[in-house]
């Protein structure tokens, strides 16, 4: 029997016992037929679905050592506690199939829905499956915690690491086609595991990230990281509130072969884009980053932020190609406290329209800031090109700013070519003290 074969058979099975409510107990022949190797795929309800906490059902399905695990869509939720995920093995979530964080529990500030630490060959395939938490329950936690009523109420503590879904020094996995959302952290965080191995070759594919507290997804160390096709989007609660966050936490984290590419980063509160390369030094791997063909847009934050890569930051390439920012409140694109000594930011064929729409945004009201903002950061601003790019404004302003918060850099090493369509005609406020900067405008009619 084929795979497609086995899959439905599995599913067709455990769809009679639902519907004609014969038991919802274990099915120990199965289960001894899996571990006795007689059989490969399993089935998660074979371990006694619980439409109060199915947790023992899936973590035994998943501990099982099936090579591949479905997840039946039984009609009603999977409502779990914290998730430990295996490796050398597929989980097939069914279409329809909603896991739900159990209410009351992951009070644990850092507890995951589903967890994999330093797991192989991990591949998780969910079109049209959801992954929910209770977001709601852990903001209200946040003010019971500060208002003194956790006898009343629970004791949620403040945190902002409750995720969906926790890769730690993964390699190889595969995650496809779900929806996480709901989340008391992020959707997704991909980050080192023990002794700070990174994770390595990672695969997202078709993924949804919706309402999460913190970030989309937060990227912390990873060696080879392939998003594509997936959404970003409604991400609140603390900040940086961002579509994407790549920010490694120390000199020891790998931010390398990173590849975003056709993915959407919509209304989210804080950037829709963000690299944040302040813990990284000349002695940490080259940097090597590219978004391709992404769109960003917000009626509620900004759009691409690129910050802290210093004079003592590591080398390498951050490149937008094919990217467009349109519809955002606050600045099209910003680049912050980036020498002109280390990793190079490239925007090649890059679009911005209409961006920058709130007056009262902070930072500069233009599509463009480029921004010195701490001088121990960097003395020597710059190392930013701008190929064939496009900015379309109706605002009467400059379409890029350079400011200075403290030291006197002025602007090195910026180059390429910008054309600009506005009414006001075409402006630029790059202040003094150039140095190797030419940026041929041309203004569009």
């Amino acid at each position: 029997m084929g795979r497609m074969g086995s899959i439905c058979m599995l599913s067709t099975a455990w769809f009679a016992f639902v519907a004609f409510g014969t038991t919802n107990a274990p099915d120990a022949k199965a289960i001894d037929e899996i571990k006795s190797g007689a059989r490969t795929d399993a089935n998660a309800a074979w371990w006694g679905f619980n439409e109060v906490d199915s947790t023992d059902a899936l973590q035994g399905a998943i501990n099982s050592g099936a090579k591949r695990v479905i997840i039946p869509n039984v009609g009603k939720k999977w409502i779990v506690r914290p998730l430990t995920l295996a490796g050398n093995q597929e989980l097939i979530f069914e279409a329809g199939v909603e896991v739900l964080a159990k209410r009351g529990e992951f009070r644990g500030g850092g507890d995951a829905l589903f967890r994999a630490t330093d797991v192989e060959n991990l591949t998780i395939r969910g079109y049209q499956a959801t992954f929910r938490m209770q977001k709601e329950d852990y903001i209200v936690g946040d003010v019971v915690e500060r208002l003194g009523w956790e006898r009343w109420f629970g004791q949620y503590k403040k945190a902002e690491w409750r995720t969906g879904l926790s890769l730690n020094g993964c390699t190889n996995v595969v995650v496809e086609g779900l929806t996480i959302c709901d989340t008391g952290g992020d959707g997704i965080y991909v980050a080192g595991g023990a002794e700070h191995k990174p994770c390595k070759d990672i695969v997202l594919r078709d993924i949804v990230c919706d309402n999460n507290y913190r970030q989309g997804i937060s990227v912390i160390s990873v060696d080879g990281l392939t998003v594509e096709n997936c959404s970003f989007k409604n991400t609140w609660g603390t900040p940086p509130s961002a579509g994407v966050d790549i920010e490694p936490d120390s000199p020891k984290e790998w931010v390398k072969d990173i590849v975003f590419r056709n993915c959407a980063f919509t209304d989210n509160y804080g950037d829709g884009i963000e690299v944040f390369l302040a813990h990284q030094t000349l002695e940490s791997k080259p940097v090597s980053i590219l978004f391709e063909n992404c769109r960003v847009s917000s009626t509620r934050g900004a759009g691409i932020r690129v910050t802290k890569v210093g004079d003592n930051g590591q080398e390498g390439s951050i490149v937008f190609r094919d990217c467009t920012v349109e519809n955002t409140e606050a600045y099209g694109i910003k680049v912050q406290d980036k020498s002109s000594k280390r990793a190079v930011v490239k925007f090649i064929d890059c679009t911005l329209r209409n961006t920058s729409n709130n007056r009262a945004s902070i930072g500069a009201w233009a599509p463009i800031w480029l921004h010195l903002f701490k001088n121990d950061v960097t003395k020597t601003f710059g190392g930013i090109r701008f190929d064939n790019c496009f900015v379309e404004d109706d605002h009467d302003r400059p379409f890029i700013i350079y400011e200075r918060s403290e030291g006197e850099s002025g602007v090195t090493d910026v180059k390429g070519d910008i054309t600009v369509r506005n009414p006001y005609g075409v402006k630029k406020e790059l202040a003094d003290k150039l140095k190797d900067v030419s940026l041929r405008i041309e203004e569009a009619k």
